[in-house]
């Protein structure tokens, strides 16, 4: 599996192009499909303390394939810059998009699922399975 996504990046761009959609449609994409009603988000689960759980569970998603599609490529810590940056920026985004609002719960969100992934990577690497 993991050398399915390290030769076909391309699902890596097509998850952050349509994360990119998703952050920038005025209003909720996902609303509209499932509860018709645009102005509403769908929870996945209730909000984690100062924490936005949609956003965690998004960027730990694309993060982790971020990882699995670079895993073995020399712009590994490239792809992690870009989503540090692109989870501050998105976030940031808001101010600007209709309908839409900064809040820090989500930028919280999004830098946690980044930074989680980034960590438990860092601790297999350190003592994974690979180690004697």
């Amino acid at each position: 599996m993991v050398n399915f996504f390290s030769k076909n990046k391309i699902f890596f761009y097509a998850i952050n192009l349509i994360l990119i959609i998703f952050y920038l449609y005025p209003g909720s994409l996902l609303g509209c499909i499932f509860l018709d009603d645009c102005k509403v988000q769908p929870q996945i689960t209730s909000d984690f303390i100062y924490v936005s759980s949609n956003h965690f569970y998004a960027f730990i998603f694309v993060t982790f394939l971020g990882y699995l599609s670079f895993l073995n490529s020399k712009k590994i810590k490239h792809v992690l810059y870009y989503l540090v940056a692109i989870s501050i920026l998105l976030e940031i985004s808001h101010l600007i998009v209709p309908e839409r609002s900064f809040q820090s719960s989500d930028l919280i969100g999004n830098l946690l699922g980044v930074l989680i992934v980034i960590f438990v990577k860092n601790i297999i690497n350190k003592y994974g399975i690979n180690k004697k």
